[in-house]
């Protein structure tokens, strides 16, 4: 099933400037990107960029607004983040729409980002009234050995454009809760929601440069990567980008967390519900955003005993997807970011077919007809992938996954950590000894077993080996913003 794309009306006032110090402006520092909506191809908007005075005005106006924001009550800032939160609860229907709009996400998906963010904003909420620090004994003495937690000032956050309003949930509110102000440079890809969200900081009553919003490009990032007055950067993306990230903050040893991308292994054991298994295959894969997430289980691993059936369950789902026009409610598969990205993923596709990686069972084409202007890509999978080929190995961000065989335990483990990547795990199997056992021994930051990735306030999320380094949500995300400070005092 396809639907044509419509060509939406944009909301009244689509955002398309700069937010920084409580103020809307308009800058000519970075250029302008022309934003292309990816279902149809056309331009929609033309976004202002952040150049490095632009970012200078940031950052100075974030390290004002941070000082006002810790000389505040715990309780006010509680209150205030709650009224924040509230505030995107009441615009989850708009921040919706803007959601499409930036990266063509379906509807059907789109508002669960704008309630997920909402969630995280409660969730933080809630420890700024909390405790903070700890006294421990220290050996030999009778000092009292305090142990605080403070913020770093002001935070750099780098959101990717597929997820912004979930980089906000996890990232910019629990940097907000431990204290810090917080420039957000959104991706020129995707800058609706993060800059209606910095209007939402304003209008629940928060410190004007308390959260700046600055869409920009490469120039705008390394700006405030290298910029003296940030005490912290989070970046979520690409390996290629962190590591340039990474080489610019090093200019002025500013601390660096990143949430990267993966190959994630999805493990089918033949005691596995295989028609649960192959719905949640289908959609932690080739249809889910596309299969431009991190967490894309982009390998799924079968045990040779019921293989054929769970491919023949898992194609059904895959080929029966409705495609098509990202606000149609019926449509759960839209089209990938750009047209770099579609001429990208096909040169994967075509390498792996003349590579002979793998037998390709379904898609591997560009959508024509009604589609025809976006960039549509068919769901594409490749069978009985050999696990050392690019196509197992390398990040393909897009609709394309890779099943291969496995014989027993010991082999879909082999399979699974055979990679540079540990971001997720998947495990599908009704024997809990197993699914306990085998979560234990994968190389990946987050394992779910039996369900699909969702993120929740309470867990922490993030990476192993080439997937990134630290955390975002739960108690381990709040400390990711916070410097620990220990203070003796001497007890006669």
């Amino acid at each position: 099933m396809t639907s044509s794309p419509t060509t939406p009306e944009p909301p009244e006032t689509l955002p398309t400037g700069l937010l920084i110090a409580g103020e809307w402006a308009r800058s000519a520092a970075g250029g302008t990107h022309q934003h292309i909506y990816p279902a149809n191809g056309r331009p929609n908007a033309t976004i202002d960029m952040a150049g490095a005075t632009d970012i200078d005005r940031a950052v100075r106006s974030a390290a004002d607004a941070q000082r006002e924001w810790i000389s505040y009550t715990p309780e006010r800032r509680r209150d205030l983040m709650i009224a924040l939160a509230d505030a995107v609860r009441a615009d989850t229907e708009l921040l919706g729409r803007l959601n499409v709009h930036d990266f063509a996400v379906p509807i059907t998906m789109s508002p669960g980002h704008a309630a997920l963010a909402e969630k995280f904003i409660r969730y933080y909420a809630g420890y700024i009234d909390k405790a903070n620090g700890s006294s421990t004994p220290v050996s030999d003495k009778f000092d009292i050995n305090l142990i605080e937690r403070e913020p770093y000032g002001v935070v750099g956050v780098i959101a990717p454009w597929n997820g912004p309003l979930v980089v906000i949930g996890l990232e910019v509110a629990a940097a907000l809760a431990a204290g810090n102000a917080v420039v957000l440079k959104p991706s020129e890809y995707a800058p609706f929601t993060p800059l209606r969200f910095g209007q939402l900081c304003l209008d629940a009553g928060m410190p004007p440069g308390l959260v700046n919003v600055v869409p920009s490009g490469p120039e705008g990032g390394e700006a405030l990567v290298r910029h003296p007055g940030v005490g912290k950067i989070h970046f979520t993306g690409g390996g290629h980008t962190a590591r340039t990230i990474l080489a610019a903050a090093a200019h002025n040893l500013t601390p660096v967390a990143t949430e990267l991308g993966g190959k994630s292994a999805n493990l089918v054991f033949a005691d596995a519900d295989l028609d649960r298994a192959a719905q949640l295959a289908a959609f932690q894969g080739p249809l889910g955003q596309s299969g431009q997430s991190c967490a894309c289980g982009s390998r799924i691993l079968v045990q040779n005993a019921i293989y054929d059936t769970f491919m023949e369950k898992f194609l059904a789902v895959v080929t029966s997807a409705p495609v098509g026009d990202p606000f149609d409610p019926q449509i759960l598969v839209g089209p990938v970011i750009s047209q770099a990205a579609t001429d990208r993923i096909l040169q994967t596709i075509d390498d792996a077919r003349t590579g002979k990686m793998g037998a390709l069972v379904t898609g591997g084409h560009r959508l024509g007809g009604d589609l025809a202007a976006g960039y549509y890509l068919e769901p594409t999978v490749f069978a009985d992938v050999d696990n050392r080929s690019p196509l197992a190995r390398n990040e393909t961000f897009g609709p394309v996954v890779s099943v291969m065989r496995f014989d027993d335990e010991d082999h879909a483990i082999d399979l699974a950590n055979d990679t540079t990547y540990g971001l997720n795990a998947y495990i599908q199997t009704r024997d809990l000894a197993r699914a306990h056992g085998v979560a234990r021994r994968l190389a990946a930051g987050s394992v779910w077993i039996n369900r699909n990735s969702d993120l929740s306030p309470q867990s922490p999320y993030g990476g192993y080996k080439h997937s990134g380094s630290g955390r975002a949500g739960g108690l381990e995300g709040l400390h990711e913003f916070q410097q620990v400070k220990n203070i003796r005092v001497a007890m006669p």
